[in-house]
């Protein structure tokens, strides 16, 4: 085995170098390395690693690769060692025939970065081939008349090695009659001919067998041999004989069947039939040759009966025989040498020589994706291959050598608008009309995270019912990204703000995969109606992205609510008041006035007023939507004293919420009318019912005083503290709210509706508060008070007291569990 290192026109050389160490930074010089043939399995052919400047660590790091052109990997790199080693049998006779020289090319690809070096193996015949002959036997027949000196062409023999291997000379076994010559035909073959040393007595030998013996130059010396049975004819002493030992012709390989190659002209000095000839080809003719070509036995035209193909054969050697038709025959011989013309009916081939990287969408310009090399099996101009890309592509090539590229990008990529390239390269030759051919190449792009989340809109309303479930889902938010994989993953999350001094968190988490919201407790629309959320979407690349979006969320009343009444208030009479009207009322007469309020909002909070049940139907009506009771009719002497009337106070929600008040009037002709009136009504007047009679009245009496002087009271003290109040609320004890500084007062004024109430809280801001509530109403004739017992600041209907808006002065109700006295 040997190496060296191609010369030739160094000023060329080095301008090619030149440019190639610059696109591939490759080794000066182009690499040779000599086996022989048919090496064993392993043979190290050289150190290629060393030989291309690579270190081990390094060849192990930059995948250090060889690619043949030849079609089969016959060699490859040990990984160890770095050397370049067989890997089949390597047979010199199959790869290259007959010429002369027998390199093989190849292409060595380093990676990381892309690099290509081409090296050469030159493989060396070994004589491994004996020379041999189609045909072990040969039977010539020969003319008794035939004189000396006759030559006779015998059969060549054929030896695949070549050089100082191939056939070198011929013997022949000895006989009296006949020796052997050779000679050289133009093509350089040598042919052996049988000479004629003394003419033949077919009485005294009929039949002469020789041996035939082919040597070559190999050491040691390898033979065939060929045994030749001569058969001596009588007579027709006459050999046909060609007009020209050697025919040359040529043509197209696209001609077409019929087409006439040559024509072989062949006289013979005989008469008759010993001077008749007839053609055939050769008896050794090659079956490839039969099936291509036919030949005219009569007139010796040769024709093309099958498919010509320049690039399997460039050129046909074919013997031609000419026989006459004597008794014995003579034959004559002569050859054709047809050489073929090449047509450009090859389109280029595209070859991968690496198989392209993924890249990056921000790669910079001038990255290496694929090594390319072209190739096509016409020859000379029809062989000359440019290869192209696309004009819009973001892709361009670098030539390198012997038609090699390399694909590299030449502008910005996007993944998201392009996530995939086929790179349809065309490779066109220089034939006329020039053919050519595609192939497309897949260039996968990787993605970067360069796009944040999207989010579907910027911001979102969301509305749910109040009362809801807590766990409730309120809303599912969406965002995309455009990037890929990781970068594309989205994570939800919420940022941290308050609503009503908490945390957004304590009242709604998120699930930061899906990007739905739910609610943590259930919502009361009477105490939070809007509030908002701030949403990140993130994605998962390095760096990641993020972006924001806000979600209003709108808390939607519902009907969870009754009416609750305030005049009369439940709290002080429960459901039963007690109103007087005069009989001399007239009709339209306002007995009362019942006032409820909503806390729900909108037409939950719509209030209607219905007379649901009455003592006499006839003589009172409530107003639909103010709740003032009133006389339909004059009030006459045959209704009766007591009446009693049922209100039902309706909102307009869905399901209706309701409550109802019961309302007793009681007629009267003066102020002590009523107590008359109980006295008519006794049923059975007795000692026992006159003594209750006087003990209410005393009662009354008492009671009305006692009011009186409470009212004067607190109304000398009302006075003096707010005289701007349409109603007045006292403390129980001002020495003792003013003492404590732990105290607190709040006054709440309510002047909505007919109704106007003043509620005054005062108490220790950690114990229950103590309340005093006054309720004057504008629309009675009459300005009521009532004192009722501390109670707790957090209770709606606890926190209001009214009075009956229809009372005197002096006519009070009292609950004996409800008076706070002063």
């Amino acid at each position: 085995m040997t190496k060296r290192t191609g010369c030739g026109d160094w000023r060329w050389r080095a301008l090619l170098w030149h440019h190639f160490f610059l696109l591939w930074s490759t080794i000066d010089g182009q690499t040779r390395y000599t086996i022989p043939e048919e090496p064993k399995q392993g043979y190290v052919v050289g150190n290629l690693a060393r030989d291309v400047g690579l270190g081990l660590s390094e060849m192990y790091e930059r995948n250090l690769r060889v690619a043949s052109e030849a079609g089969k990997q016959y060699f490859s790199v040990d990984a160890g060692k770095g050397e370049l080693v067989v890997n089949e049998r390597i047979d010199r006779e199959a790869l290259c025939g007959q010429s002369a020289s027998c390199v093989l090319p190849l292409q060595v690809v380093i990676e990381n970065p892309l690099q290509l070096h081409r090296i050469e193996v030159e493989i060396k015949d070994i004589n491994d081939n004996p020379p041999t002959f189609l045909t072990s036997e040969l039977a010539l027949k020969i003319a008794e008349s035939t004189v000396a000196g006759m030559r006779f062409p015998l059969e060549s023999a054929l030896d695949p090695d070549v050089g100082t291997n191939s056939l070198k000379s011929y013997t022949l076994s000895k006989d009296e009659c006949f020796s052997l010559k050779v000679k050289e035909s133009g093509n350089g073959r040598k042919v052996p001919e049988l000479v004629l040393e003394r003419q033949l007595d077919r009485e005294r030998k009929a039949v002469h067998e020789l041996l035939l013996t082919a040597l070559d130059g190999g050491n040691p010396v390898r033979s065939g041999n060929s045994k030749i049975t001569v058969t001596v004819l009588d007579v027709n002493d006459n050999v046909p004989q060609c007009e020209k030992p050697v025919y040359k012709a040529s043509v197209n390989e696209r001609a077409s069947k019929g087409t006439l190659i040559s024509k072989v002209k062949a006289t013979d000095s005989d008469e008759g039939l010993n001077g008749e000839v007839t053609y055939s080809f050769g008896e050794r003719t090659s079956d490839a040759v039969l099936a291509t070509f036919d030949m005219d036995p009569v007139t010796g035209e040769i024709t093309l009966k099958g498919d010509l193909d320049f690039e399997d054969t460039a050129n046909y050697e074919i013997d031609v025989n000419v026989k006459d038709k004597g008794s014995p025959s003579m034959e004559g011989h002569c050859s054709l040498h047809l050489e073929v013309v090449d047509v450009n009916d090859n389109a280029p081939e595209i070859v991968l020589t690496s198989q392209p990287n993924p890249v990056r969408e921000d790669a910079p310009t001038g990255t290496v994706v694929a090594l390319i090399s072209a190739r096509d099996r016409d020859s000379g101009e029809n062989g000359k291959v440019k290869l192209q890309l696309p004009k819009s592509s973001p892709f361009s090539l670098k030539p390198s050598f012997s038609n090699n590229y390399a694909l590299v990008t030449s502008g910005g990529l996007d993944r998201e608008s392009f996530s995939e390239y086929n790179i349809e390269l065309t490779a066109t030759d220089a034939g006329s009309p020039p053919l050519s051919s595609q192939k497309t190449i897949p260039v996968t792009i990787i993605d970067v995270n360069d796009n944040p989340p999207v989010f579907s809109q910027p911001s979102y309303n969301v509305y749910i019912k109040e009362n809801t479930l807590p766990g409730s889902i309120l809303y599912s938010v969406s965002a995309s990204d455009l990037d890929f994989g990781d970068n594309a993953k989205i994570s939800y999350s919420i940022l941290d703000s308050k609503v009503q001094d908490v945390s957004v968190s304590s009242y709604v988490y998120i699930n930061s995969d899906n990007g739905s919201i739910y609610s943590m407790h259930s919502f009361d629309y009477e105490k939070l109606k809007v509030f908002q959320i701030q949403v990140q979407a993130k994605d998962q690349g390095s760096p990641s992205l993020s972006s924001n979006a806000t979600v209003h969320v709108f808390i939607l009343d519902q009907n969870d609510n009754a009416p609750s009444v305030i005049y009369p208030s439940p709290a002080i009479l429960g459901s039963l008041s007690h109103q007087r009207m005069p009989r001399s009322a007239k009709a339209g007469h306002l007995v009362t006035k019942v006032t409820a309020v909503d806390a729900d909002s909108g037409h939950n909070a719509w209030i209607s007023y219905k007379l649901s049940e009455a003592t006499d139907a006839s003589l009172f009506t409530v107003s639909l939507y103010t709740g003032e009771v009133r006389t339909k009719r004059a009030v006459s002497e045959q209704d009766d004293s007591s009446q009693r009337l049922l209100i039902e106070i309706k909102d307009d929600g869905e399901p209706v919420q309701s409550a109802t008040v019961t309302v007793s009037v009681l007629i009267e002709d003066g102020l002590h009318e009523p107590i008359l009136d109980l006295r008519h009504k006794v049923n059975e007047p007795s000692k026992k019912s006159g003594r209750i009679t006087l003990y209410l009245i005393l009662s009354l009496a008492g009671v009305s005083v006692l009011s009186v002087l409470t009212f004067l009271i607190l109304a000398v003290k009302c006075i003096k503290n707010s005289r701007d109040s349409g109603s007045c609320c006292m403390r129980r004890s001002d020495c003792d709210d003013y003492k404590n500084p732990n105290r607190n007062l709040q006054i709440q004024l309510n002047t909505d509706g007919p109704i106007k109430y003043v509620e005054v809280l005062g108490g220790d801001m950690m114990s229950q508060s103590q309340s005093f509530r006054s309720c004057l109403s504008p629309m009675s004739e009459y300005s009521d008070f009532t004192l009722v017992k501390p109670s707790s600041t957090t209770d709606f209907k606890e926190m209001i007291s009214v009075l009956d808006a229809s009372l005197p002065d002096s006519a009070w109700t009292f609950e004996s569990q409800q008076v706070s006295r002063v």
